[in-house]
């Protein structure tokens, strides 16, 4: 766990600083509820159940939501999207052996990462597009989070 606990000991320390943009609500987010960063990195890693990003994008296009997850890729402004919504793509099996493990039910984790999935999707792919072989594993992922954080 010292690769979590690193990413969250610059999450907590960051997040006593002043925001900036869109960062700073995700810091503050995730310092709230450090678990779901857990979850988050396990949804987007190549090494997840899931498919990493790539499996990700697909589950968006399959419910005619392609173009919300696009926007969190691509340069600009992110769509928004609410927890019902994002319970949808994901679906009730993923969405319930997420909350079992954060200790929390569907409705409320799905609003949580509703907040949470676009901007840390959006600091991910600064470039605008999703790279070819996808994040990484868990552990380059959390690398990534953590720097982003470190850097802000």
């Amino acid at each position: 766990m010292g690769l979590l606990d690193s990413v969250m000991g610059a999450v907590m320390g960051a997040g006593t600083q002043q925001a900036q943009g869109g960062l700073g609500g995700l810091i503050g987010a995730l310092s709230s509820n450090p678990q779901i960063l857990e979850a988050v990195t396990g949804m987007l890693s190549n090494d997840g159940a899931n498919g990493g990003l790539g499996g990700l994008v697909d589950k968006f296009r399959q419910a005619g939501m392609g173009d919300v997850i696009g926007s969190w890729i691509s340069q600009g402004e992110n769509k928004a999207i609410t927890g019902d919504q994002l319970g949808a793509v994901l679906g009730g099996d993923l969405l319930s052996s997420l909350a079992g493990k954060l200790g929390t039910n569907n409705s409320d984790l799905a609003n949580q990462l509703s907040q949470i999935l676009p901007g840390v999707i959006d600091k991910l792919t600064p470039d605008g597009q999703a790279p070819s072989a996808g994040l990484g594993n868990a552990g380059d992922l959390m690398g990534m989070l953590g720097g982003l954080l470190k850097s802000r």
